[in-house]
């Protein structure tokens, strides 16, 4: 029998309103079902976790992880745009395992001293090309960094490739991270920390 990976039976509940919101709004950088998929398996392998969205936009991948977060686990998700955060914050307020933050991501980092973090999804500009240290600092020993969209989109800015590739370059260099490089959905970086 041959896989699908079209073949997706768990989505969300509430994922097929937010697709919906999101084309009424024209909201443009939604992340794939794919990254869902595999947001929602990588936070179900990590029970009681702590979790840190970059990037809430109106809760599409956020669906995701916490669909596949226990009772126990908490996450918390930012985004800069308060028009984007009201949205998401309608669909989750009742949610007690969220905080919904709206906020500059670096200035977010520089004031935050809590726990470290068993996934970081970073789905913004900080955590993927800016602040990427003071992200990665924030990953547990093994935890996950996940990033995506590293294969060329049809919204990329002039010369947004090559701030691609210096980040894989980075990121192939560090040796406090085992990283895989997925060609798949829109093209991922899935790293743990190793130390």
């Amino acid at each position: 029998m041959a896989m699908f990976d079209t073949n997706i039976s768990d989505t969300p509940e509430i994922y097929g309103q937010i697709v919906q919101r999101s084309k009424e709004v024209g909201f443009t950088m939604p992340s794939d079902v794919y990254i869902g998929t595999l947001l929602k398996t990588l936070v179900a392998s990590k029970p009681k976790g702590r979790f840190l969205e970059l990037g809430t936009g109106l809760g599409l991948s956020l669906a995701w992880i916490l669909d596949g977060m226990d009772a126990g686990s908490k996450v918390v998700s930012i985004d800069n745009d308060p028009k984007w955060v009201r949205i998401a914050q309608a669909y989750f307020e009742k949610d007690a395992r969220l905080k919904l933050v709206c906020a500059d991501v670096g200035k977010w980092l520089k004031t935050y001293s809590g726990e470290k973090f068993d996934l970081v999804f970073a789905d913004a500009w900080p955590g993927k090309y800016s602040e990427i240290e003071e992200v990665l600092d924030l990953v547990k020993v093994g935890g996950f960094y996940v990033i995506d969209d590293m294969k060329a989109q049809p919204n990329w800015p002039y010369g947004h490739e090559g701030h691609v590739q210096d980040l894989v370059a980075y990121l192939e260099r560090k040796r406090d991270f085992t990283l895989t490089k997925m060609d798949w959905s829109t093209g991922l970086v899935v790293a743990v920390r190793n130390k």
